[in-house]
């Protein structure tokens, strides 16, 4: 049969309220925006979208504090569903009247919107007000979590999946056959519901996996069996929220487990860079399973006194310089301010010719248009600088005068080995470095008691700085260095290095120290032992001495 249109205006406009009705001029709208089981890399393209330009944000704020640091306007008001207790209704009322004052308004909630258990009636409140709105789809905790965890939910042989949740009255005996179960809230009644299970004829060993914290780098899962699953997860400690999966198909955890299994994961590994610097290298260790923790040693503070800055950035624009070098993306970045300061772009280059250390920053200028002519092919340091640049020659150099930018704190190196080749430098402080805040306590607790997996040191000055403000890492916290002189410095602060990057790059950095990670797992595997972080030791070395 052909559906039926209707017959009359009102019929057709109550379908398509949600989107077409504005009672109000310059009346605000309402998203409800699924916000995923746990980790904020999970939201869709819409979702960040409709953060980043929300007026209002409205939802459990202790519970999406991650996605909300990630996407949220920082100067959008939060409201807190969970510190005011309110009900569907009374967070409708809340929506329409924000939405009703012309604010662009999104309401988080977890998973799926349509899947979470008061979605629809969240939804329906706002829709009988007739204000605009939308439904964002989020990925699911009852597929999201098992798949974080390595278990599919079907196979060429289970078809079939149920999801329940036990906060209400569940018929066991319907579910005594082999589909796959995704239950939520089991993890207190873990023991009543393996046991209503078996009393339905599940077999006793059938598989049993339960996840906290699923999607997340506190992730943790505990595989068993109906008839042990109550006493493995009291032994382990599982806490909710978590996801338990019962079925054959959860042995297919041992073969598919991807996110658990990758180097670092759960390592907490300490990041001493200036904000700024820390972003790229952090979001690689992400990649790894790490969990970074950014702790600035230096702060960059313009020169005191900027007339020399000043004379440099108006001779490059007067061809007094036939090349510029930069050693950092401190020393880009400072320029170009002063570039932006007097209306000036990276036209300002031509004819000049750029040389850079280092791939951070030959990216940071490449991110502002001007592609570097000159890139160690060795070292990534002055002395593979120097390697390579040519010396000055009369007839082919038209000038030759030098700008290089740089730190007040800059070794001589590069000055000496350019006025060597011939050429003459104008060395000019283009910002200042000095000794960072002290982290909080609880951070310097950390570093010093053995609460990190790992350091990363990317520069001798932030071995010193760190040591400076905040005290030694414990002996049983891996150190991690860039470079050979790097390194020297930790060990002569008595800091032992574990790890050495084959060539000084933060990239490479990040992945010597998930390959040393990674060494690290597959040796305990093999050893038979458990695998744990270096920050563990500590724990059981305690609980061992009790």
């Amino acid at each position: 049969m052909s559906p039926t249109r209707p017959t009359n205006r009102s019929a057709a406009t109550s379908t398509a309220a949600s989107t077409t009705v504005r009672p109000i001029d310059g009346c605000g709208t309402v998203a409800f925006v699924g916000a995923g089981p746990g980790s904020p890399d999970l939201l869709t393209v819409r979702a960040v979208e409709l953060l980043r330009c929300a007026d209002v944000v409205v939802g459990d704020l202790t519970r999406f504090e991650a996605v909300l640091d990630a996407y949220a306007a920082p100067q959008a008001l939060r409201v807190d569903t969970a510190s005011e207790a309110l009900t569907a209704t009374e967070a409708a009322r809340l929506l329409v009247r924000h939405a009703g004052e012309g604010r662009s308004v999104v309401r988080l909630l977890g998973g799926d919107p349509f899947l979470a258990s008061t979605g629809a009636e969240h939804v329906a409140a706002v829709a009988k007000a007739q204000v605009p709105f939308e439904v964002v789809p989020g990925v699911s905790a009852a597929t999201g979590v098992p798949a974080y965890a390595g278990i599919p939910l079907t196979s060429e042989k289970i078809h079939e999946v149920c999801v329940l949740d036990v906060s209400e009255p569940i018929d066991w005996a319907a579910y005594a056959g082999t589909a796959t179960l995704v239950v939520f809230s089991a993890e207190e009644r873990i023991g009543e519901v393996a046991g209503a299970l078996m009393a339905a004829g599940r077999s006793p060993r059938t598989p049993v996996a339960i996840t906290s914290n699923g999607t997340t780098t506190e992730q943790r899962t505990i595989a068993s069996t109906l008839d042990s699953v109550a006493a493995d997860a009291a032994a382990e400690g599982i806490e909710g929220p978590a996801v338990t999966v019962v079925g054959e198909i959860v042995e297919l955890r041992e073969t598919l487990s991807w996110f658990e299994t990758k180097p670092l994961f759960g390592w907490r590994v300490l990041v001493p860079r200036t904000r700024e610097q820390a972003g790229a290298l952090s979001t690689q260790l992400r990649a790894f399973g790490a969990v970074p923790e950014e702790v600035p040693t230096i702060a960059v503070e313009p020169p005191r006194t900027p007339q020399q800055m000043e004379r440099a950035i108006k001779g490059l624009v007067t061809g007094r310089y036939e090349w510029i070098a930069f050693t950092s993306t401190n020393a880009v970045r400072a320029v170009r301010e002063r570039f932006e300061q007097y209306g000036l772009d990276a036209r300002a280059f031509a004819g000049i010719k750029v040389a850079v250390v280092g791939e951070q920053t030959a990216l940071a200028l490449e991110a502002w248009g001007i592609k570097p002519d000159l890139v160690p092919s060795g070292e990534q340091s002055s002395e593979g600088l120097l390697a390579d640049w040519p010396p000055y020659d009369g007839v082919f150099d038209p000038i030759n005068r030098v700008f290089l930018p740089r730190a007040d704190i800059a070794t001589e190196t590069l000055v000496a080995g350019l006025v060597g080749l011939g050429w003459e430098v104008d060395d000019v402080t283009a910002y200042r470095t000095v000794r960072a805040a002290p982290p909080p306590a609880p951070v310097r607790e950390a570093i010093k008691g053995g609460g990190f997996d790992a350091v990363l040191f990317t520069s001798s000055s932030t071995v010193r700085n760190l040591v400076g403000i905040a005290g030694k890492p414990h002996t049983n916290t891996v150190v991690a260095c860039i470079g050979p002189q790097t390194a020297k410095t930790a060990e002569e602060h008595g800091l032992r290095v574990d790890v050495l990057a084959p060539k000084p790059s933060v990239a490479v950095l990040a992945a010597a120290l998930a390959e040393y990670g990674a060494a690290r797992r597959l040796a305990a595997i093999e050893a038979g032992e458990p695998v744990t972080r270096p920050s563990e030791k500590r724990s059981a070395a305690r609980r061992k001495a009790r």
